[in-house]
């Protein structure tokens, strides 16, 4: 699954478009590619835990990646905070 992971990534910091289709919307791709380009192996381990805890049908699997990717610095925080405030209320409202 990484190796997929790292080949969808490079096959979009490579493209030669000038847009990227994702989840639904048209981006430059000069903005995808700088998103791509900051993961890091927190981003690719958050992804892949959250592939892992999904039970719904996945009918395209490379764009599902390709959102869960583009999303990741953006959502991994929340995600994560989110797991805390639920497994420890006592810390919920702290930052």
């Amino acid at each position: 699954m990484v190796e997929g992971i790292f080949d969808l990534i490079l096959e979009t910091v490579i493209t030669q478009k000038e847009s990227i289709h994702v989840s639904g919307q048209e981006y430059p791709a000069e903005l995808v590619k700088s998103k791509f380009l900051k993961l890091n192996y927190s981003h690719i381990e958050y992804v892949l835990g959250c592939m892992g805890k999904n039970t719904t049908k996945i009918h395209n699997i490379k764009s599902y990646l390709l959102t869960a990717l583009f999303n990741a610095g953006s959502t991994m925080s929340s995600y994560y905070k989110a797991m805390v405030n639920h497994d420890m209320p006592q810390f919920a409202g702290q930052t």
